[in-house]
């Protein structure tokens, strides 16, 4: 697997495997998986915990992929309790990505000499969240690659990853709202007044075609507004229109593009297609219970303790997600970030991050009205995102398509 085979060293630290796991179709193992999860193991659930020895997993300083607005040490945090915080699932235990440091290259080359299957692409497509479990993935196998053997650049919408020895290459594609619209600019955009085209992605989509793996996302741009509007015809059709509709009913309507486009073009034995739940945001302290007048993520040095707590993630958004996808016969692995992700309101990059522009005089007095309570430092919590990605490409349990 090239490239793809540094995750699975992953694999080789679990000493639980069962039969590999079968496709929906029970017509033999899913492509890349080499185990099952075991019985009753749900990653999504558990608890985060301090492992100073593990964590991090690399050094802000020592991965060169990192845009400035996620170097929050570089940019003058003064903690780093953020970064040494471990999920650790109840009832089973993910497999330590540390290995990865010391063994990687040993995989790489392994599988190099074996000659499997050269050419390898993993793909991940959507907005600056997924974009930074991109870069956290970049990061974590940095140090496995020799500088000479690797390189990187972005071109537009489209950033690629390339380990030259390998064949393989690990790319993002900018498309926050999957569907083309009037933020697809991957520099020059705004959340505000967004405009989809209702017609088929096409132009998106022919950057998707021949991935080996999929990974999708796509909730930020959605819950910005309670109306999207929608330009319906194509371009050269004078009878086009725009039309506004609740933002729900258009993201059900974009994912069902998406749906129909896996089932047109990827191959369910040779491909696997992800997508990854909502990211949430820490903008509002009353919700964990602090009472203090506009406190949010700034100045948070540790995640909420208590287990029910609930973030402000819209639950219908994600139940359209779970809708819309469990009606596709291609199989759609579900990555479940939400749930723990809501519990750290400490890892978000606050005010320490390049800022686009210069805060105000009256926003450094007030350091909470300008902090960034929705992106996430590096290290830190889209690492473990990728954890549990691994997990769900070479341990697939049954319950994981939805």
């Amino acid at each position: 697997m090239k490239v793809l085979a540094v995750l699975a060293l992953v694999a080789a630290a679990a000493p639980f495997l069962r039969a590999a796991g079968q496709s929906e179709e029970g017509a033999g193992p899913l492509p890349f998986a080499v185990g099952a999860a075991p019985a009753g193991c749900d990653v999504a659930q558990g608890e985060w915990v301090r492992d100073d020895d593990a964590r991090p997993l690399y050094q802000e300083w020592e991965c060169p992929y990192i845009q400035p607005q996620l170097t929050c040490q570089a940019h003058g945090r003064p903690d780093k309790a953020y970064q040494s915080w471990r999920w650790q699932p109840r009832g089973c235990s993910l497999p330590r990505t540390r290995i990865m440091r010391g063994r990687a290259g040993a995989v790489l080359q392994r599988d190099a000499d074996a000659g499997d299957a050269a050419g390898k692409r993993m793909l991940f497509v959507g907005d600056s969240l997924n974009r930074g479990q991109y870069v956290s993935l970049l990061c974590l196998l940095h140090r496995a690659i020799p500088d000479g053997a690797k390189s990187f650049e972005t071109v537009d919408s489209l950033s690629i990853f390339r380990a030259r020895d390998y064949d393989a290459t690990i790319e993002f594609y900018w498309a926050p709202m999957l569907a083309e619209s009037n933020s697809d600019d991957a520099v020059v955009h705004s959340a505000d007044d967004r405009l989809i085209r209702g017609a088929p992605m096409d132009r998106h989509s022919s950057f998707w075609k021949g991935a080996d793996v999929l990974v999708f996302n796509s909730y930020l741009w959605w819950v910005a507004g309670d109306k999207t509007q929608i330009l319906r015809g194509a371009d050269n059709d004078p009878s086009k229109d725009i039309v506004e509709m609740k933002s729900e009913e258009a993201y059900r309507l974009v994912l069902y593009q998406v749906v129909r486009w896996l089932e047109r073009n990827v191959d369910a034995k040779k491909s696997r297609v992800f997508f990854v739940t909502a990211s949430p945001t820490h903008t509002e302290g009353k919700a964990w219970g602090d009472k203090a007048e506009g406190a949010n993520c700034y100045g948070q040095t540790s995640p909420i303790s208590d287990a029910s707590y609930r973030g402000s993630t819209s639950r219908e958004m994600m139940r359209v997600t779970e809708e819309v996808l469990a009606t596709s016969r291609v199989p759609v692995g579900l990555v479940n970030i939400t749930r723990l992700s809501e519990y750290r309101r400490d890892a978000h990059t606050q005010t320490y991050k390049k800022q686009w522009v210069e805060p105000t005089a009256e926003q450094r007095a007030d350091p909470r009205s300008y902090a960034d309570c929705t992106h996430w430092c590096l290290p830190g919590v889209p690492d473990t995102w990728n954890e549990l990605l691994y997990w769900k490409l070479f341990f697939p349990s049954n319950d994981q398509f939805l």
